[in-house]
């Protein structure tokens, strides 16, 4: 239950890998493995999901010596070009958790990318200034298409 990349760690060994677990389970902690992608070198991309729609996409790269790509440990932000692939990667992770709205972090593999994280309410600052789009305009214009009374169509009367 980590946030912003606070409890991640990286065991770079199986001996090391069991320590770490045993000691998270010693303080009946959650926690979660995962798998290192080693050629994705502290770079993930984050595409926030709005309506079924991929409104923007970023790279996020850790600080110097760092796996982690959290800005708020230093890691910087760029606006980034998906692919289809990774587009639909992250469309199917928001709508696997049912999620209107998502913030889904992914790792570019050498088997195509990797699902790493799926946020439910994603920060926008980072996303909005490294790619310049109204993250929360666009926010709006979904919810509001969502609860805007749809028009009544009348009949005409039969004379």
């Amino acid at each position: 239950e980590s946030t912003q990349g606070k409890g991640v760690v990286l065991a770079e060994t199986k001996k090391a890998a069991e320590s770490v677990i045993d000691a998270f389970r010693g303080l009946k902690a959650n926690f979660l493995v995962q798998d290192f992608v080693k050629e994705a070198a502290g770079v993930d991309i984050r595409c926030l999901v709005i309506g079924g729609k991929v409104v923007a996409a970023m790279k996020r790269t850790g600080a110097e010596g760092d796996f982690r790509s959290n800005l708020h440990r230093g890691g910087s932000a760029t606006s980034v070009r998906i692919t289809r692939i990774e587009r639909q990667t992250a469309l199917r992770a928001a709508k696997a958790f049912d999620l209107n709205m998502a913030g889904v972090d992914l790792l570019r593999s050498e088997t195509g990318p990797k699902v790493l994280e799926v946020n439910s309410s994603p920060g926008f600052e980072g996303i909005e200034k490294s790619t310049g789009k109204n993250i929360v305009g666009a926010l709006y214009d979904q919810i509001e298409s969502r609860v805007r009374p749809t028009p009544i169509r009348r009949r005409k009367s039969a004379k």
